[in-house]
């Protein structure tokens, strides 16, 4: 571990007996108790890193322990203070536990419980954010007690703890999968955690969850794979990146996820998702034959619309509403350092920044900003130095 001061100091304690601990403070307000004692996270990725921030952020837990084979993860776990003590292994520790989160990869969950099963308390609560739920389920079920399997509607294609945050479970979808054989108290004690986090709980079937999310998570996955082979096989490739809009972009944003996380989520999934395909296939003949029958695409693209601006806008809290701003930019050295410059000496604050184009004589950025009022302050500065902003 690097040992380094930061806002907080971490103490590094005791790497051979496989604990860490960091010393942050807590402040939780006045007369607030903890829903929990100790919560484990196992397996500090994206999301297992955000449901442990969340929970620290809100002071559901007295404690947080994150598992992870890798001690590089451990170690940025530490640095970014999403968890009070970190392991690489599994032990007693386990049994301490009143809450555990399991948040490996899908393909990894059945073991993973296996691991833990002969620690976990017999009064302990666990569950799981995997994206596939009926084969995950039944095999955990049978081992951790008190479980009730879940999985968190939110992501990015950004992936790794250290672009975790608490605002990507901010008024998500958060299903949860009950069964016969779930108790009472798994059920309770589980829904609990995802209020107090922030997001909606919506109960289904394990197998109606794997059916649904294959038609709205997986398949597009898969869709946008095929789109980006479409075009790195292309004999033309190089003229179909360059004409390559921000429309293709946004429907293919989901590729730039971690591949072998994304394999095995559609692998574990693929008898619905094989289901998904057929569906598609039946859908795109159909589109295919209204290319002759330009009415008949209109109503297809109306019905299309009406659909998709109905789609609910989820809200983040924690994760403010972005306000952008295209400038063309002289393709020279230091544009994007006067741009910048110029908007730090006027006080506006940039929250992102993408370079969206690269051509021989100019280019563009996107420059986001928390507020309506400072991108329009954006706007003015940028214009009284010069800068096209279309």
């Amino acid at each position: 571990f690097f040992k380094q001061k930061t806002a907080y100091e971490i103490r590094i304690r005791d790497w051979s007996s496989d604990v860490c601990s960091s010393d942050l403070p807590r402040r939780p307000r006045p007369g607030m108790k903890p829903l929990f004692g100790k919560v484990g996270v196992f397996g500090v990725g994206l999301l297992g890193g955000s449901v442990a921030l969340g929970i620290k952020e809100r002071f559901l837990a007295e404690e947080v322990h994150a598992y992870d084979q890798d001690p590089m993860a451990l170690e940025k776990v530490l640095f970014l203070g999403v968890a009070d003590r970190v392991h690489t292994e599994v032990g007693p520790w386990v049994g301490e536990l009143d809450l555990g989160i399991l948040a490996a990869p899908v393909g990894a969950l059945a073991e993973l419980g296996k691991a833990l099963a002969p620690w976990a308390h017999p009064e302990s609560l666990w569950t799981d954010v995997g994206s596939v739920k009926a084969k995950v389920v039944a095999a955990l079920e049978g081992l951790l007690p008190h479980y009730l399997g879940g999985h968190p509607m939110a992501g990015s294609e950004r992936a790794g703890v250290e672009n975790a945050h608490a605002g990507l479970l901010q008024n998500a979808v958060w299903v949860l999968t009950p069964t016969e054989r779930t108790s009472p108290r798994a059920r309770e004690g589980v829904r609990g955690l995802v209020e107090a986090l922030g997001a909606y709980p919506l109960e289904m079937p394990p197998g109606r969850h794997d059916e649904l999310v294959a038609r709205v998570s997986h398949l597009p996955y898969l869709l946008a794979v095929a789109l980006n082979r479409m075009v790195a096989q292309s004999p033309h490739r190089d003229l179909l990146m360059f004409l390559a809009a921000g429309g293709f972009r946004d429907l293919t944003r989901v590729a730039s996820g971690s591949p072998r996380m994304s394999r095995d989520m559609v692998v574990e999934n693929k008898e619905a998702l094989k289901e998904a395909i057929e569906e598609l296939r039946e859908v795109l003949l159909e589109l295919e034959g209204l290319l002759d029958e330009p009415e008949g695409l209109l109503r297809a693209a109306e019905e299309a619309k009406r659909t998709r601006d109905s789609l609910p806008i989820v809200r983040r809290s924690l994760l403010p509403e972005m306000h952008d701003l295209v400038v063309q930019v002289p393709d020279r050295p230091g544009e994007i350092a006067r741009i910048a410059t110029a908007l730090g000496e006027a006080g506006v604050n940039i929250k992102d920044i993408e370079v969206l184009t690269i051509r021989e004589a100019a280019g563009a950025l996107r420059l986001s900003f928390a507020t309506r009022e400072e991108r329009e302050r954006a706007r003015r500065v940028l214009q009284e130095a010069g800068y096209r902003l279309p």
